[in-house]
């Protein structure tokens, strides 16, 4: 009988926190959609990196992602930070 050996991906590595962590933030364009994403990086106390935020428009001009890197502090950290973002009504994905 052989012995089995597992997969790395049976068990991926777990992200060590806090660390840097990038997020990807799509919603409808409007003059103020950057400004409403940090105001909830603001209220939920979540440091982030001013040079690494990024608005991209879509294609169309009818979306506008907002990429930006934030020091997460744990997974319930992004999970709170997620649930507020949506909360928004202004946001339709969070990556």
């Amino acid at each position: 009988m052989q012995n089995a050996t597992a997969c790395p991906l049976d068990n991926p590595p777990k992200i060590a926190f806090p660390c840097e962590y990038p997020i990807k933030v799509m919603g409808h364009a409007a003059p103020d959609f950057k400004a409403c994403i940090l105001d909830v990086l603001i209220e939920s106390e979540t440091h982030f990196i001013h040079e690494t935020i990024t608005v991209i428009d879509s294609k169309n001009g009818r979306y506008q992602s907002i990429r930006i890197t934030i020091q997460a502090q744990s997974e319930d950290h992004l999970s709170s930070l997620h649930q507020c973002l949506r909360a928004t009504g202004r946001v339709q994905m969070v990556l």
